[in-house]
């Protein structure tokens, strides 16, 4: 059974330090037993980036909110990407914002800021979170999974201008407010699915440092450089968008 302490380990050894932000993607389940459950998982971030560190999760709600239930609320609206994700958004001091369908929540001094989405009319705006791990500095860590999860190539591919990375024709949603105000969002949603091409950028991430991989007893751990992952990886798509081109199967992550 892993404990705290073993996942503060961990995540400091495969490169998170004081101070970081960092969003976290998990699988739960793919730690294995760990004392405390979730909780002790985010403790364990919070301990490790400590008290001048940033900890955030996605809180994606893209499964649940569509054009035919355009209605998310901030407090009453669970994440459909994982357990950890929910025991974190409702941490008393954790703060979600309003994007319908692809919110993010924040632990932190950086919190508020970091989850402020002025621009919610595509799933990732360079004002976006996504963005701002780019901009701030920040880092993606995803415990389980590969790369196949990490929603910050999608920004990416947003930002390249890649051809259909997002629809033509907005969809009205909804966003209510934790004191009732309703907000309205006319959202661009993504179009050609990509996600499953995401882990072919490995070895290009390994080799020009912006990967880096680590173990949490069985588990693996990815942290990514979210500023030199965007450097390399927005001109690739620019020049030739095929190296993500999804197979016909794929859905959104």
């Amino acid at each position: 059974m892993l404990t705290k302490s073993d996942l503060v380990a961990a995540f400091r050894k495969v490169g998170l330090i004081e101070g970081d932000l960092v969003l976290v993607h998990s699988a739960l389940r793919t730690l294995g037993p760990v004392e405390g459950g979730a909780d002790s998982v985010i403790d364990a971030l919070l301990e490790t980036v400590g008290p001048a560190g940033t900890v955030a999760v996605p809180t994606h709600t893209w499964k649940i909110v569509n054009g035919a239930q355009p209605v998310f609320h901030q407090t009453l609206s669970p994440a459909n990407v994982g357990a950890l994700t929910n025991v974190f958004r409702l941490r008393p001091n954790a703060l979600r914002n309003l994007h319908p369908t692809h919110s993010v929540a924040a632990i932190g001094p950086r919190a508020a800021e970091f989850i402020a989405c002025p621009n919610m009319t595509t799933p990732a705006q360079p004002d976006s979170p996504y963005g701002k791990l780019r901009d701030w500095g920040g880092k993606v860590l995803i415990i389980g999974p590969g790369l196949e999860c990490c929603t910050f190539f999608h920004g990416c591919e947003q930002w390249a201008g890649m051809p259909r990375a997002v629809s033509e024709q907005p969809v009205q949603l909804y966003s209510i407010t934790a004191d009732g105000q309703v907000i309205p969002v006319l959202l661009r949603h993504h179009v050609v699915n990509t996600w499953d091409q995401y882990p072919k950028l490995e070895p290009y991430l390994l080799e020009i440092g912006a990967l880096t991989i680590g173990k949490a007893g069985d588990c693996d751990l990815r942290l990514l450089d979210a500023a030199k992952a965007a450097a390399w990886l927005v001109p690739q798509l620019q020049k030739d968008p095929s190296i993500i081109l999804p197979e016909p199967s794929s859905s959104e992550p």
